[in-house]
């Protein structure tokens, strides 16, 4: 009997541990996102356990460790100090509980399929993959580069970057950035042909153009307060962002293109931003993922860098 007292007592206190390690992972969550919502999408669980998980957490410390209020919630002074330790012990205690290296060998090998807009994937996601390619010789990858909206629901893609929310809670979806959009040209473009005063100007001007290849014709440039223009007749048109940055650096014509590929050349003086009283809302990057049962190591490892990667241009 007392053997069976003390092997009660062991589970119990291996399921308490257990429970209040969870209860730490939750709240560095919810710590690092704007909601109990999106920290529950973070990690497939539903927002009432992130609440729980909180809410007895704060019985436990005898402190408030978020203000909450219609728009969100504000981790407390206290909460913060906190959030930083129990990252630390969640770490850690990870560390130690990892599985053998063949275990972790195994779950780091396999396909991880991709779409991202083709020049976001160019120029910022090929080099993470590059990086990983080189630290997870077992990892292989499908990458689908397009500027035409891929259909979400592709059971055939593991990750995805995209323009805009995602509204379907089916999906994991990170928010990593939001650029600007620039109306630019060169020096030698704007002193042949001078500034364009208003976003009517433009047709007036030589311009660029960024063919959607799904619709067939031109995307519109996008300006405050919801006005848009698509270029009558363009000097030059693509169906691809990389042609269309390079012909503008050409001095082609004036184009619109991301704050990602505009600044570095709007800092060297190579491009010069025009019309930016009428600059558009940035427009928000995320990263997503289908929200499906136990998220292999590898998708996991593959989302966390690309998350990283794109919030170093947010």
């Amino acid at each position: 009997m007392e053997m069976l007292r003390l092997d009660n007592s062991f589970f119990w206190n291996c399921l308490i541990v257990q429970n209040r390690l969870e209860m730490l992972r939750i709240f560095v969550a919810a710590a690092e996102s704007q909601s109990f919502k999106e920290a529950a999408a973070q990690l497939a669980i539903s927002p009432q356990a992130v609440t729980r998980a909180v809410q007895d957490l704060e019985r436990l410390h005898g402190e408030v460790l978020f203000h909450r209020n219609t728009r969100g919630i504000q981790v407390t002074t206290y909460g913060e100090a906190l959030a930083v330790r129990a990252k630390v012990s969640v770490r850690e205690l990870d560390e130690l509980f990892l599985q053998a290296p063949a275990r972790e060998a195994q779950e780091l090998e396999g396909i991880v399929r991709l779409t991202a807009p083709v020049m976001l994937g160019r120029r910022w996601l090929m080099p993470t993959l590059d990086d990983l390619a080189s630290t997870y010789p077992l990892l292989r990858f499908d990458m689908h580069l397009s500027d035409a909206r891929v259909a979400v629901g592709d059971d055939r893609i593991d990750i995805g970057v995209r323009f805009g929310p995602l509204h379907d809670n089916r999906f994991v979806a990170r928010r990593v950035a939001a650029p600007a959009f620039h109306v630019v040209g060169t020096p030698e473009l704007i002193a042949r042909h001078g500034k364009p005063a208003r976003i009517e100007h433009l047709n007036d001007l030589p311009t660029t153009a960024l063919r959607d290849v799904s619709a067939g014709k031109a995307w519109p440039w996008y300006f405050a307060g919801g006005a848009q223009i698509i270029p009558e007749a363009p000097r030059f048109t693509s169906n691809d962002g990389d042609a269309e940055c390079q012909a503008i650096l050409a001095g082609m014509g004036f184009g619109q293109i991301p704050a990602y590929l505009a600044d570095p050349y709007i800092a060297t003086g190579q491009l010069v931003p025009v019309l930016e009283k009428f600059m558009p809302e940035p427009w928000e990057i995320y990263v997503y993922r289908p929200q499906r049962g136990p998220v292999p190591t590898r998708i996991r490892l593959v989302f966390d860098a690309f998350v990283a990667a794109l919030e170093r241009y947010s």
